[in-house]
């Protein structure tokens, strides 16, 4: 049985949390998960041992981009420790593909990158996209379910963090959860904020800053906007789409 402790987390991120794991809040977390892991075997997601997989495969060195997520994928089979990723296997014509997934591929084609092969973003997370949720886990088939498990001092935390140690950081802030953490970002200086709403289902038209506009003719342009702000700041751009990927712009023409 998975222990979960402070060890699963890379040292560098563990260096940046710094005494938070002397607090209560990772104590109560701690005795939180750990109940949870203990009545639920197997019907948590991700797997304990995929909890801070985003941290793992973005060291803090490399971090360029922030991309906000809520939790996990609570179907079976979707969710990997990277917010908004799923498993390369499941094909983006079925029904488990997320709406969110389908909504970036058209806002990638829309900015000229091509579509998304897959749905899985591991690429983007070994360049230093930090695909990050603001809960680490939830229990299968119920959305949001460990929201209140103790997650939200750590998320806070590690952004607080982040934000304060990197300068010039892209930070995509999509619909009203992830824009709650705003005030944590813009306390820091020199941080690039795009925001939108949501890539999922309907919701990806609605507020004054759409992620994509209604009939999917254009997109909120955060990709290129965040590659600009790099190379500006004399870092490598983003390959958001891998250049053998490259398909025409005329299969988003429509919307869902």
């Amino acid at each position: 049985m998975h222990s979960f402790s402070a060890a699963d987390i890379p040292e560098d991120w563990r260096a940046l949390l710094g005494d938070y794991f002397e607090s209560p809040e990772w104590q109560q977390l701690q005795t939180n998960l750990r109940a949870e892991l203990n009545k639920n075997p197997g019907k948590i997601c991700p797997g304990p041992q995929n909890f801070f997989k985003a941290l793992t495969l973005t060291p803090l060195s490399k971090v360029k981009v922030v991309i906000l997520g809520q939790d996990p994928y609570h179907s079976p089979g979707l969710a990997q420790g990277l917010a908004f990723s799923i498993p390369s296997n499941i094909p983006a014509n079925s029904r488990q593909f997320p709406s969110s997934l389908r909504n970036i591929s058209k806002a990638l084609a829309l900015e000229g990158f091509g579509v998304l092969p897959n749905g899985n973003l591991h690429a983007w997370a070994e360049q230093g996209v930090l695909l990050l949720n603001t809960a680490l886990s939830v229990k299968l088939g119920e959305a949001g379910s460990h929201a209140n498990l103790g997650w939200k001092p750590f998320i806070d935390r590690l952004i607080s963090g982040l934000a304060q140690q990197k300068p010039y950081l892209v930070w995509m802030v999509w619909g009203g959860h992830a824009q709650s953490k705003l005030p944590l970002i813009e306390a820091a200086p020199d941080q690039l904020i795009l925001k939108s709403s949501h890539p999922s289902g309907l919701g990806v038209y609605k507020t004054d800053r759409p992620f994509l506009e209604l009939g999917g003719m254009a997109s909120c342009g955060h990709f290129t906007k965040a590659n600009e702000w790099l190379i500006k700041q004399g870092l490598e751009p983003i390959t958001w789409v891998g250049r053998n990927n490259l398909m025409g712009l005329d299969l988003f023409s429509t919307g869902d």
